[in-house]
C-alpha cells in the first residue's frame, strides 16, 4: 500500500531515500578517488605558508568547516570569502600559500573572478569540483573530483549530495594530512585546551585526585574506627593504608567496612590490616583522567576510588574517586 504524502510513514520513507541517496554518492566518490587526491596531499604537506580555503555560497560553508578542521589537525588554515578577496582580502594570500577551493559546478562567477589575482600571486591552486572540465577545474595546479549524478533534492536544485561529498572529500585530505605529519593525540590536545575534548585529552589523575588533607589515609594498624572517621571526614568510600614511609600498603573501602560490621563480633576492634585489600588496583598522578576513569567504569570490575601513587617515588600521593571524574565531564 502506497504511503499517503504528508503522513508519518511517507516522512520517514522521504527520509531514509535521501539518505540512501547520499550515502549512494558518496560510495561513488570513494570510488573514484585517484592520484590527483594524493598529489593534492603531497602540495599541502610541501606548503610552508597556509591554506587559503574558499567557496561561495553552500560551498562557502563546506570550506569555512574545512579550514576548521586542517588547523586543528596541524595544518594552519583559515576561510577567504571570494566576494571579500576581491575587494582587498586576497592580500592574506602570499606566493608560499595553497588555495583550496571547493565549487561543484567550478563556474562561479564570484570564485573565478579571483583567479587572474591568484595567479599574480603565484600561489598554487587545489580545486575540488564535481566538474573536472569546468572554468575552476582547469584553471587549478591539481583537480580533485567528487562525481555527482544528481542531487538528493526532489528538483535536483538544493544542494545537498554534492554537499556532502564536499564535505567528506576535506575532511579525507584533512585526515590523510593528519596520518602524514603523525598528527597524535597529544598534538590535538595543544589545539584543543576548552570543553569536554580539552578536558579529556589534557585533565591528568594529579588534577582531580584528593590530595593533602583532603586525602583520606591511615597508617598500618589502625583501628576500622580510625578508617570510618577518616571516610567520613573526608567524604570519601575508601581509605588507603600506608606504611610509616608513606607507601600503599592496602585499600579498605566502605564495602569493605560493611563486610565487617556483618561477620565480626567486634568489628571496631579490628584493624584495617584485617580487612583491606594489600593489592588494590592503582593509578598513577599522572595518568589522563578520562583513561583511568575508562578502568573505573569497567562493567567487568568497576572500581569507585583508586588509590593514586607518583609514579618516580611510587610513594601514595592521592585518592581517586570516580565522581571527580564523571564531574569533569571526561
Amino acid at each position: 500500500m502506497k504511503a499517503r504524502p504528508g503522513s508519518r510513514k511517507a516522512v520517514v520513507r522521504d527520509i531514509r531515500e535521501v539518505i540512501e541517496m547520499e550515502a549512494a554518492a558518496l560510495r561513488k566518490v570513494a570510488a573514484g578517488v585517484d592520484g590527483r587526491y594524493a598529489d593534492a596531499v603531497e602540495l599541502i604537506l610541501r606548503c610552508r605558508g597556509k591554506v587559503a580555503v574558499t567557496g561561495v555560497g553552500k560551498s562557502g560553508l563546506i570550506a569555512q568547516k574545512v579550514a576548521a578542521t586542517l588547523t586543528s589537525t596541524g595544518t594552519p588554515a583559515f576561510f577567504i570569502h571570494p566576494g571579500n578577496a576581491l575587494h582587498g582580502d586576497v592580500g592574506t594570500v602570499q606566493k608560499q600559500d595553497v588555495v583550496l577551493a571547493f565549487g561543484k559546478s567550478g563556474e562561479s562567477a564570484e570564485l573565478n573572478d579571483l583567479l587572474p589575482a591568484l595567479r599574480r600571486i603565484g600561489a598554487k591552486l587545489v580545486a575540488v569540483v564535481a566538474n573536472p572540465r569546468s572554468t575552476l577545474g582547469r584553471a587549478a595546479d591539481i583537480t580533485v573530483c567528487f562525481p555527482i549524478d544528481r542531487e538528493a533534492c526532489p528538483l535536483n536544485l538544493a544542494p545537498t549530495s554534492s554537499t556532502t561529498a564536499a564535505m567528506a572529500v576535506g575532511d579525507a585530505l584533512a585526515v590523510a594530512l593528519m596520518k602524514r605529519r603523525a598528527f597524535k593525540s597529544h598534538h590535538f590536545a595543544m589545539f584543543h585546551p576548552g570543553g569536554s575534548l580539552g578536558r579529556r585529552l589534557t585533565l591528568v589523575v594529579g588534577d582531580l585526585m584528593r590530595k593533602g588533607e583532603d586525602n583520606p589515609v591511615v597508617l598500618s594498624g589502625a583501628s576500622i574506627r580510625e578508617v570510618l572517621g577518616q571516610m567520613t571526614s573526608k567524604h570519601c568510600g575508601g581509605a588507603s593504608v600506608v606504611d610509616a614511609k608513606g607507601r600503599l600498603v592496602g585499600l579498605v573501602t566502605d564495602y569493605d567496612v560493611r563486610v565487617a560490621f556483618e561477620t565480626l563480633k567486634d568489628p571496631l576492634k579490628t584493624k584495617a590490616d584485617d580487612v583491606m585489600n594489600p593489592s588494590p588496583t592503582v593509578t598513577y598522578s599522572d595518568v589522563l583522567a578520562a583513561d583511568a576513569g575508562q578502568v573505573m567504569s569497567s562493567p567487568r570490575k568497576p572500581f569507585n576510588v583508586l588509590p593514586v601513587l607518583d609514579r618516580r617515588t611510587r610513594k601514595l600521593v592521592g585518592l581517586l574517586r570516580l565522581h571527580e571524574i564523571r564531574a569533569a565531564g571526561v
